[in-house]
């Protein structure tokens, strides 16, 4: 998918771990982790705010295009 989530990344530079981020966005670790390892197949904008709130970054940040 030309798609990339660097959530990981983003996550790994503010220190903060999956279970504390889920619990700051309200979203389930379940949920997080599987946008965090890249497996989604969709994300809502609430969500994506909410990512951009907590860890202080732009959309762009999080989401990457890569044409093959």
């Amino acid at each position: 998918m030309p798609i990339i989530v660097n959530l990981d990344v983003i996550m790994a530079k503010r220190k903060i771990g999956l279970m504390e981020l889920a619990e700051k966005i309200d979203i389930t670790p379940a949920n997080l982790s599987i946008l965090k390892n890249n497996k989604a197949k969709a994300i809502r904008f609430s969500t994506l705010e909410e990512l951009c709130k907590v860890l202080e970054c732009q959309p762009s940040e999080i989401l990457e295009y890569r044409n093959k």
